[in-house]
């Protein structure tokens, strides 16, 4: 097995149904916090990690994420002639980005569920580790979270699970990994996953969402799930199931990550990372808490 990641999957073929009708022409990994599109900031945490090999994986209707990141040289042109060099250099900075991480784009066939992308891609890598990360999920960490679950790969040679803290009352929402040991610098040997128990009944205090690197192991059990699934029809092929039955015969482990988490997949969120991201901006968070002040202001005085 190889000692480290070059490889990345990231699933971009589902509907975005819960942001309807936002996402009835635009797909939800094309929505913007601040001024580049979700999926841009998951490359680009890829290939400031060391990534060089990515595959996202779509269905027919997401040609404009291929769009994104294919470059325009006749746009760059008529830029550099107006005078907008800026915007020149970053159009190109944006086609020089999916150069770097090897962009290549594979169209979703299988069964429903979030392990069939998984599958599409991994077939010709051999037995080459593979980050998989959500398109709808942002990140903002000193180091990144791919470079965070690469690392904690390099130590354990095993699948690794992205962590985080949770409250005890949110357990319900999420896989709530069972933890058997604690190995330092936030690195857990976890033996599974139970999917969103009640909070009473959550075996640890961390959520698994954010990512994960998987094995050939993991790859098995995925084969396995659709092998089943074509059998009966029923149901969907979960990485998450697939993950869970590899845990009761080999060593799984979870990291928990250093950063800030922001989901974009569901309206509320999707607003409060929009504004997270923009107060954090040097130009637009004073001028964000200014307003801020003043409506409050005029609230309390109204």
């Amino acid at each position: 097995m190889s000692a480290t990641i070059r490889r990345a999957v990231i699933p971009a073929a589902g509907l975005g149904s819960r942001l309807l009708p936002l996402t009835k022409a635009t797909p939800k990994e094309m929505l913007p916090i601040g001024d580049k599109p979700v999926i841009e900031h998951t490359v680009r945490e890829l290939v400031a990690s060391g990534i060089t090999d990515i595959t996202i994986v779509v269905s027919g209707d997401k040609s404009l994420i291929q769009e994104h990141f294919r470059p325009n040289p006749a746009l760059v042109e008529q830029l550099r002639a107006d005078g907008k060099t800026v915007f020149a250099d970053a159009v190109e900075e944006v086609a020089d980005l999916a150069r770097r991480g090897h962009i290549t784009y594979l169209y979703q066939q299988g069964p429903y569920g979030n392990g069939t992308p998984v599958l599409n891609a991994v077939r010709n890598f051999g037995e080459e580790p593979v980050l998989v990360l959500w398109p709808d999920d942002v990140f903002v960490a000193e180091v990144p979270r791919a470079q965070q679950l690469v690392r904690a790969y390099e130590r354990t040679s095993c699948p690794v699970l992205a962590l985080l803290p949770i409250d005890p009352s949110e357990a319900a929402r999420y896989g709530v990994p069972q933890v058997k040991e604690e190995l330092g610098d936030g690195l857990l040997r976890v033996t599974g996953l139970v999917e969103k128990p009640e909070p009473e009944a959550a075996p640890s205090r961390f959520g698994a969402f954010g990512g994960y690197v998987i094995t050939t192991g993991v790859v098995e059990e995925l084969r396995e799930q659709t092998r089943r699934w074509y059998q009966h029809r029923t149901g969907e092929v979960y990485l998450t199931d697939a993950i869970n039955a590899y845990a009761a015969r080999g060593p799984v482990f979870g990291q928990v990550i250093q950063g800030r988490w922001y989901d974009t997949g569901n309206p509320g969120d999707y607003l409060v990372a929009q504004f997270a991201h923009a107060l954090a901006h040097p130009e637009y968070g004073p001028l964000l808490r200014g307003m801020a002040r003043d409506l409050d202001l005029a609230d309390r005085t109204s």
